[in-house]
């Protein structure tokens, strides 16, 4: 695992869309889905595999999140994605909502697993790094950042 930060954060917008349906039906781990064409402009240095950072919802409540992109080889995807687990219960789907990320930190690389046991056992061990990494005060504070609220900043 390397839970470092990432050199300098990266920030992500899109609407949440329809995914594989896979996150809250099998896995019991929901996830936001963004759609192909934020994943394909996504920055070539941001490597496959497993974040965390802080997510918005219409530009207003702010979350913590752990985020995956990549393949997901354990479902031989044909396409790359981003699928964001976002650490609040929500109780309703998220579809069209607009979704802001500052991705702050990676976890790991994308990995395959054997059985979903495993594949749900890594997910959750993510959810509590992630959890735990932005409760540290030198991430903490991009909680507060401009563009979760809708102000680009000046550097993208």
């Amino acid at each position: 695992m390397n839970n470092n930060k990432l050199a300098s954060p990266h920030f992500v917008v899109g609407s949440i869309v329809k995914g594989f349906q896979r996150g809250s039906k099998e896995l019991g781990i929901p996830t936001a889905n963004l759609p192909q064409e934020v994943i394909d402009a996504l920055p070539t240095e941001l490597e496959l595999g497993v974040y965390y950072g802080w997510a918005s919802l219409n530009k207003k409540d702010i979350y913590k999140m752990v985020l995956n992109v990549g393949w997901n080889p354990f479902y031989n995807n044909t396409k790359k994605s981003l699928e964001v687990h976002i650490l609040h219960k929500f109780p309703h789907d998220l579809y069209g909502q607009e979704i802001r990320l500052v991705i702050l930190g990676y976890i790991r690389p994308e990995m395959n697993f054997s059985c979903v046991d495993d594949l749900i056992r890594e997910i959750k061990n993510d959810i509590s790094i992630a959890d735990k990494e932005l409760e540290k005060q030198d991430v903490g504070g991009y909680k507060q950042n401009v563009f979760l609220k809708g102000i680009e900043p000046q550097h993208l």
